[in-house]
């Protein structure tokens, strides 16, 4: 079967105009889908109360960690799938999408029943009280019920993304999104379940869409579909798979253990409602920071296809321009947080203690967003071209290396506000290394060039 412009084009258009193609679709689904997180979370604030954010929050970890593990095998592969459409390898690339199916399977059921059989101590460990943890574990029970579809959702949509379908990924969120906007106050309002409710809303959602993307890839005519044969695990796919997304899956896995940490030091210095605050900054963060990654998976397949292809004109193009456009929604972040926190806090909850601490928690979180951006296009540039060890270095930098000592150290000096302090003083240490690691690794693409021209 012929390879379809779609994937030709990567190595011969317009750089700018290929970003904003495959970007485009990414950045609407990863803006949909946190405007849902943020509106599902105002839902349980002003449905349900204060203390139930906090349980939300509480379970952020437990969902943090299930996903690392997905996107270990969604966004690897769809890398891996990248690099060896820009080699020409075709027979690997089409054995990726079948593995990528049985890979999700085996670990959505292994995580999801390990986590149910241990869910109350996995809540009071990482930070719940009496008073949240039945939140928490109402939430979780039901999102670990549904591990397997969500798995299989997140990894066929980075595969769509990686096949030169950005716009049918896009489709998957939104389609995510609108069902889950009107099953979760119907759930919550009307038949009166609470978090449940919201928890439901949420797996109902995925597996709805998920059985749209399989109908896709059933389509013989697409050069990547399901083939017999290829759902056997060939240990060259799954070995390269997990080596490229072990840089996410250890972002996301020590993204859990500093909330963790978080959550611990917050409830020793503070109260529940700290953590709270905690959970509606952490939202309003990740509301940027996803559109952050919606223009890194624009990058993805057209920096791992260049690579592969060795273009590393086009390569360093991409990568300036994608830094630049995340640049500027980090500073619009930047100015939301600082300017109108209040008005930021209100809309989740009507507590007035909660808007307070709020407030402060949103101007401190916010307060170096500016650079937020580039640390993560370049953490993820490295992982797109396959230089998994840097990727994981940078990925480990912000929250093991300096934020975990930091959430330590500070609170002796100024208690529950060295706590948030933390956070900025991370994000510019660790967006000063990765600059050193950049420079580094563009003047190596200068040197390559230079000699492939003699």
């Amino acid at each position: 079967m012929p390879v379809n412009d779609n994937i030709t084009e990567l190595g011969t258009k317009p750089i700018g105009g290929l970003l904003l193609k495959y970007a485009t679709p990414a950045v609407i689904a990863m803006t949909a889908s946190s405007l849902y997180n943020i509106i599902d979370a105002i839902f349980i604030g002003q449905g349900v109360g204060a203390l139930a954010i906090a349980g939300v929050s509480l379970s952020f970890p437990v969902m943090q960690l299930t996903a690392a593990f997905g996107s270990m095998v969604g966004v690897g592969a769809s890398t891996l799938l990248s690099v060896k459409l820009g080699e020409k390898d075709y027979d690997v690339a089409r054995r990726i999408l079948g593995n990528v199916i049985t890979l999700n399977v085996i670990m959505g059921i292994a995580i999801g029943i390990l986590m149910l059989i241990f869910i109350n101590p996995i809540l009071f460990f990482f930070g719940a009280s009496e008073a949240t943890v039945s939140y928490a574990r109402d939430f979780m029970t039901i999102i670990l019920a549904g591990n397997v579809a969500t798995h299989l959702y997140f990894g066929l949509n980075a595969m769509l993304r990686a096949s030169s379908h950005p716009r049918e990924a896009m489709m998957a969120t939104i389609f995510t999104v609108l069902i889950n906007v009107i099953l979760a106050p119907l759930f919550i309002y009307v038949f009166h379940w609470g978090i449940r409710g919201a928890a439901l809303a949420t797996v109902m959602s995925q597996t709805l869409v998920l059985l749209w993307q399989i109908h896709i890839f059933r389509n013989p005519n697409e050069f990547i579909h399901f083939e017999k044969g290829t759902y056997r695990l060939r240990k060259r796919i799954v070995v390269s798979s997990l080596a490229i997304g072990l840089s996410p899956f250890l972002m996301n896995l020590c993204g859990c253990f500093v909330v963790i940490f978080f959550n611990w030091s917050l409830a020793h210095y503070g109260n529940d409602l700290e953590i709270a605050a905690y959970g509606i900054a952490n939202r309003l963060a990740f509301f940027f920071a996803m559109i952050v990654v919606g223009m890194n998976q624009g990058m993805q397949p057209i920096a791992g296809f260049n690579y592969g292809a060795r273009r590393y004109d086009r390569l360093n193009k991409v990568l300036v321009k994608t830094i630049a456009a995340a640049t500027v929604v980090v500073t619009a972040g930047f100015l939301l947080g600082e300017i109108f926190p209040y008005a930021c806090a209100r809309a989740f909850t009507k507590d007035p203690e909660l808007i307070q601490r709020s407030i402060f928690a949103i101007r401190i979180y916010f307060v170096t967003f500016p650079i937020i951006g580039f640390q993560m296009v370049a953490t993820n540039f490295f992982q797109c071209i396959g230089h998994v060890k840097k990727s994981i270095f940078l990925s480990l930098t912000r929250q093991l290396i300096f934020l975990l000592p930091f959430i330590w150290l500070l609170p002796r000096w100024w208690g529950l506000n060295g706590v948030w302090y933390a956070v900025p003083v991370s994000d510019i240490l660790s967006s000063v290394l990765t600059g050193a690691f950049l420079l580094h690794a563009l003047h190596q693409f200068h040197l390559t060039r230079k000699e492939s021209s003699f």
